[in-house]
């Protein structure tokens, strides 16, 4: 997410973390939103930058960091269960 500034990439985090919540139906603070949203966006972007995938701008940051997000969330959920 280079050239939004660490606003912008707090509020990324923040919508991406908010967005994965609601597509799961989770219940979650303000603060884990933001916590799983920057976490998220650095595993998508992580993911992203493996599979030779580009991003630019909010935008793209906010949907490489919601599938983060998604996954992340996806998968504390497996582990959690078993």
């Amino acid at each position: 997410m280079l050239g939004i500034g660490l606003f912008g990439v707090l509020l990324v985090g923040l919508l991406a973390g908010w967005i994965a919540k609601r597509v799961l139906n989770r219940g979650q603070s303000l603060f884990a939103n933001l916590l799983v949203g920057l976490v998220g966006a650095m595993l998508g972007a992580w993911v992203a930058e493996a599979l030779d995938l580009r991003f630019v701008g909010l935008l793209g940051g906010l949907v490489v960091a919601t599938l983060g997000a998604l996954f992340l969330l996806a998968v504390l959920a497996i582990v959690r269960r078993g």
